[in-house]
Parts: C-alpha cells; structure tokens; sequence
C-alpha cells in the first residue's frame, strides 16, 4: 500500500510511518518543520521530506491513504488535495483503529501517567502475549513507539486531546475499548478545553465508546473521576488504589496477598498506576502473582522520574512533569523517597495551559515539599504562543513558593548556589521543554558557573 504522512515529524505520526515501511509499504510524507529524533529517523529510514513545506502535488490517485496529524491545519493544501481527490483519509487514531477492528483493545487514558502505565502493561505482556501497541515515548525493548501485526491483542495510550483539524474529538473515542483504565483526572489543554466541565466531559466519551462485556478501571482517590464512571452505569467497572508499600533504596517494596514484590520505581502514584495496570492485565487472563512479579523488573520510561545522575551525594532526576497534578505527584514522590535529602526542584512553565497566568495559579503549593523551588519561564516561548509574558512577580505569587527566573545563566546560578551545602541533595528537573538548555553535565562540572 502506499501512504502519505501530512505532519510527519510528529513524535507518534513518525513512529508509524517508520512501522507501515517495516511492514512493506511505501512512505511518503510532508512537514514544516522537523526536529531530532525524528529527523534522523526518518532520514535513515529514507523518508525524510527533502524540503519543508507541503506540496499539493506529493497527493496523487495512486496513494492509498492519506494520514493526518494534528499539527497540520484544517486549510493544509496537502489535505485539501487529498479531500478533492477522494482518497481515503485518516487521523492517526483512526488508522490504528482500522488496522486493530478484529484485535482486542486495551486502552490507557487519564490526565496523567497514561504512558508509563502503558509501559507497564507491555512489559507484563511481553512475557505472556503477542501484542500491537501505541504507546507516547520511546521505551526501553520496544523499537518504535508503534507496532502493527497480526497480533490478536493490541495496547493503546489513549489521548484526550483532539484528533485532527477535520475531527475535534477526543482521540480515545477512535478506539472502542474492550477494556479501559483511568489513572485520573485534572483540568488540562486550556487552549481547547476552555472550562474543567468541558475537559471532564472528554472522559464521559471515552466510558461511552467502551465495548458490550468490556472493562472499566479508575482510581478510586480521584472524587470527580469515581463520579464520572458511577454515573456512566457501565456494568463492568471498578476502582483500584495503591497497595501497602514501603520505600527502600532504589524502589518500593509492596505487598500483595500476603506477598513481598520488590519494584525499581517509587512514588505513591506510580503504585496506584501499577495497581490498576494489574487489574487490566487480569482482562486477558494474566493473574495477580504473575503481573506483580513482571513489574519487579520494569524499566521504567524516559523523562518519568529517571535518573539521569546518580553519585554518592548527589542524584539529580528528569521529569516530564508539566500541568499541575504531575508536578504534585512528581514532588510528592521525590521527598518521600528522599526525606533526608536537601531537595532542590526546578520546574519550567513550557505547555500553554502552564503559561496562563490565570490557570497558573493551579500550581499553588504543588512545590512546597521541596526545600529550595525554581520556576523557570522563556518568555520566547510565550511569544511564540502570543501570549502577554507575565512579570517575575506575578509567576512567583501564582505558585507560592520560589524564584521565577528567565534564562539559563540565571538558573545555573541559582542551582550553584542552591547546592553549597556538603550535605546528600537531590536535584528535580521538571519540564516538557528543554529548561533553556541546561545540560546533565553541568552537575558534573567543578567549575560549575
């Protein structure tokens, strides 16, 4: 067959057209702008657009499909083409679902942790199941982010946010679940979700689409949540929380039926994700022993409290941490799993819904467990957004706690003087953006200025 990617260069939309040309078809595609990983990916894969832009005459009869990413937009020429012509269009949800109708579903959603849950459920397969997958980042044992077979089962990290220019629905509806699992949820996308019913509704849809006989999991401690899937009436549903545990270096010991398990990763939220994980896994006939004692050897996934430097009085940790619930769970993890540590956090305002001084004010108090707090903003990337860029003052009221500040030289300093102490520190990095360019080996550097 033969396939043409509009919006290539997207983290998932690469993905899978490096997994359609694994699989024999021929790939072509167009962007305005790629960047790394995929611009070498695709380059070594022999996609790679040989110019930005889009190009109405790439759209020919003799394609077979057009896929269409959410960066494109409703009057892309290259869409517009393919419309005229016929050909047969689709989001990449839309896609996944064509090639997965016959397949059973799995599907993770929520406001947050829906990747690393996803994570946890292929690790836990992959012993037991032949499996397709969806999943948001590249993980540890998986090649791409996408694979597509004639697996009878296929695990899917389903997105809220919107399909397509032409489908302003959530991405998870696409899907039609067998089984569903909800980590929580927590006001987010401001930009398309302008009010927190709005957003609440998206989850409704998903509950909506789920399959006849199929299975409903959510987190029990999230009251707006419980609420949502108690009133959808869906008859195979129910709620998970955290088993007993007790933290020790390097992870978490929890205890299940009597059982000790042993996994190498920490925070209260991570186990309420593991829980319900399990309970999804018990949907395709794995048991309780057989998905905890998987987990005792999860990976974890890039960017989600990973370590990234570790010494004997130093260790400093990436997060993906960005809207208010994660940045929380995140902070609440770290001083839990290091209560004797001096405990630096930095956090960027990167997403549009962070940069909103109004929905900023969400953030209040989600740092306080940290002893010393940077909030760090670009205001390029405000205007980059056209927003207004708030003052030093305002940032630093909307969270409580901290100093804003706004370039790299700025926070190396404060981070240096943040760390003159001889005593054990741990270092938090929370962002989705690139915390204006700071590098791991600055932590390394004597010198450090």
């Amino acid at each position: 067959m033969n396939y043409h990617f509009i919006a290539i260069g997207g983290a998932v939309m690469h993905n899978l057209a490096l997994e359609l040309q694994h699989n024999q078809h021929v790939i072509t595609g167009s962007d305005d702008e790629i960047f790394e990983p995929a611009k070498s990916r695709l380059a070594n894969a022999g996609i790679l657009p040989s110019a930005h832009g889009w190009f109405p005459e790439k759209i020919t009869e003799s394609l077979d499909g057009v896929i269409v990413g959410m960066h494109a937009k409703q009057d892309n020429p290259e869409l517009q083409k393919a419309l005229e012509l016929g050909i047969p269009t689709y989001s990449f949800p839309e896609f996944i679902y064509h090639h997965s109708r016959s397949k059973t579903r799995l599907v993770m959603a929520g406001s947050h942790g829906k990747t690393t849950c996803t994570g946890m459920l292929m690790h836990i397969l992959k012993s037991y199941r032949d499996f397709d997958y969806l999943v948001g980042s590249q993980l540890p044992g998986f090649e791409r982010m996408v694979k597509l077979s004639d697996a009878p089962l296929i695990v899917i990290e389903g997105d809220e946010y919107l399909t397509s220019p032409l489908d302003l629905r959530p991405k998870f509806v696409h899907y039609k679940a067998h089984a569903a699992m909800i980590t929580g949820i927590a006001w987010d996308h401001v930009n398309v979700f302008p009010t927190e019913e709005i957003y609440h509704n998206q989850f409704s849809l998903l509950i909506d689409t789920l399959q006849p006989g199929g299975h409903l999991y959510y987190f029990n401690g999230d009251a707006a949540l419980k609420n949502i899937a108690e009133k959808s009436g869906f008859p195979q549903q129910e709620s998970y929380d955290a088993p007993q545990y007790q933290n020790v270096k390097g992870g978490t010991e929890v205890i299940v039926n009597n059982r000790v398990y042993t996994l190498p990763f920490y925070g209260r939220h991570n186990l309420q994700n593991a829980a319900g994980v399990v309970k999804m896994a018990s949907t395709i006939g794995i048991t309780e022993e057989e998905a905890w004692s998987a987990l005792e050897t999860f990976p974890g996934t890039a960017k989600r409290l990973e370590p990234i430097l570790e010494t004997e009085n130093l260790t400093v940790i990436r997060d993906f941490a960005h809207a208010p619930s994660k940045v929380e769970a995140s902070v609440f993890a770290v001083r839990e799993q290091f209560p004797n540590h001096k405990f630096i956090a930095v956090f960027e305002v990167h997403t549009y819904s962070s940069l909103n001084p109004d929905f900023m004010q969400r953030y209040q108090g989600t740092l306080n467990p940290a002893d010393a707090v940077c909030v760090l903003y670009d205001p390029h990337v405000f205007e980059l957004k056209r927003m207004e860029v708030p003052s030093k003052e305002t940032i630093e009221k909307r969270f409580g706690k901290g100093e804003a500040l706004s370039d790299l030289s700025s926070l190396k300093n404060w981070i240096s003087s943040a760390m003159e102490t001889h005593q054990p520190m741990v270092v938090l990095l929370m962002s989705s953006g690139n915390l204006c360019g700071l590098s791991v080996d600055y932590f390394t550097d004597s010198k450090r200025s």
